[in-house]
């Protein structure tokens, strides 16, 4: 196998205020792994694109802050988690728990992309094998923050969405119920009946709630009161990090409780199941370590009875990542997807090409090398992100210090 020749960093982003609206899919920044032979590899994590540039570009301080492209140069991509280990080791000081996983997440991926490739095989071969015969996307039905719009506008598009993700094949959506001051918690509950009735009985339903409860008794009483509505999990009720409200709430619910979709790491998604008793962990596979660290707490999280279903809301990489991650992971009964057709993101759309067609909620096994996708290298022209005077290339390296005692050898 060749050797890691090169590591770019591409952060790109729509030039447009978006901080408005909550859209995590209007930055993002690619990183591709090329190796001796030309082969390349590409990944993305969801966290501030230049902030991740600068993490990574980082110039060596001591053995637990390394820079990690200096670090990989010259290594064998084959040996994924080796390298996953010593990027994590490396990385030590600066990089628990959140950015430093975030911006390892996206080389992580970069790495299966790039080795898939090298042996002419889909990346979740390279994960254990395929555990289903089609993948079951779900949806994603997002309207957009109210944003000076009334509720009954806000419910007018949700129903336009949820008519063309049906007809686009879909069988599985996830209702986002951002709605802010537009209702209270007895409206609330009309509204998901309503969507429901939308949807009929036949559609996996999901509810987002977007972290709109500190009292998880306040949750407790709107969930109760759509228990009828068959909702498959509830996302975001309470805060993220009040694991033991989440663990009252699993506790007295009848519906499957979600969360972990900030969770970086197995260690922390071993919390949400040990102290957050949720049923659903969902985290973002471009923040929790990539794919060598989702495929890990999948494997804890059988262990406890517990289904992931990763968040995935940004570009085609994590799309074509959770396509992958599904295929090869037996408690993952559905992966998000969001659609360029559903959401007018144009990094989504544009910056790779997945877009596979779903047909009666299924959608088939990726068959291409690789991720099964390849950059547009005009639209990463078109949207990066220009350096600045404070913030240069990657600086030199520093000249190595000997260590006491020990002498040079020819």
């Amino acid at each position: 196998m060749s050797r890691i020749a090169n590591v770019e960093l591409f952060p790109v982003a729509i030039p447009a205020d978006a901080s408005w609206d909550l859209d995590g899919s209007a930055d993002t920044i690619v990183v591709r792994v090329t190796d001796d032979d030309g082969v390349t590899g590409i990944g993305e994590c969801d966290a501030p694109a230049t902030v991740v540039r600068s993490f990574l570009e980082m110039p060596n301080a001591h053995l637990w802050s390394l820079n990690i492209p200096r670090l990989l140069i010259g290594r064998d991509p084959v040996e994924i988690t080796g390298l996953w280990h010593a990027m994590y080791d490396a990385t030590f000081w600066p990089g628990r728990r959140g950015l430093g996983i975030h911006a390892l997440s996206a080389v992580d991926t970069a790495l299966h992309d790039l080795v898939a490739k090298k042996i002419n095989t889909p990346v979740y071969k390279l994960m254990g094998g395929a555990r289903r015969a089609s993948l079951t996307p779900y949806a994603t039905i997002f309207p957009g923050m109210p944003n000076g719009r009334t509720i009954r506008h806000v419910m007018q598009r949700i129903g336009e969405q949820f008519e063309t993700a049906i007809k686009m094949g879909f069988r599985a959506v996830k209702m986002e119920v951002l709605f802010e001051d537009l209702a209270d918690d007895r409206e609330l509950v009309a509204l998901i009946k309503e969507g429901r009735g939308m949807l009929g009985p036949d559609i996996t339903m999901m509810v987002d709630f977007g972290y709109r409860w500190h009292d998880w008794r306040a949750a407790q009483w709107v969930l109760d009161r759509v228990e009828a509505c068959d909702i498959f999990f509830a996302e975001a009720t309470l805060q993220h990090d009040d694991l033991l409200g989440h663990a009252k709430l699993a506790d007295h619910c009848a519906t499957r409780i979600g969360g972990a979709e900030a969770a970086a790491t197995r260690f922390e998604c071993r919390e949400w199941i040990e102290v957050g008793k949720v049923d659903v962990l969902q985290p973002n596979i471009n923040r929790c370590g990539g794919l060598t660290e989702i495929r890990r707490i999948a494997q804890m999280a059988e262990m406890y009875g517990v289904q992931v279903v990763p968040h995935g809301w940004k570009t085609g990489i994590t799309a074509a990542c959770g396509a992958h991650f599904q295929a090869s992971t037996i408690n993952a009964p559905y992966f998000e997807y969001l659609s360029g057709r559903l959401y007018d993101s144009p990094l989504r759309r544009d910056l790779v090409d997945f877009e596979p067609p779903v047909r009666d909620g299924r959608m088939a096994l990726p068959e291409k090398p690789g991720l099964g996708i390849d950059l547009n290298e005009a639209v990463v022209k078109r949207y990066l992100i220009p350096r600045t005077a404070e913030d240069p290339k990657t600086p030199p390296a520093r000249t190595a210090v000997k260590p006491p005692g020990k002498r040079n050898r020819k």
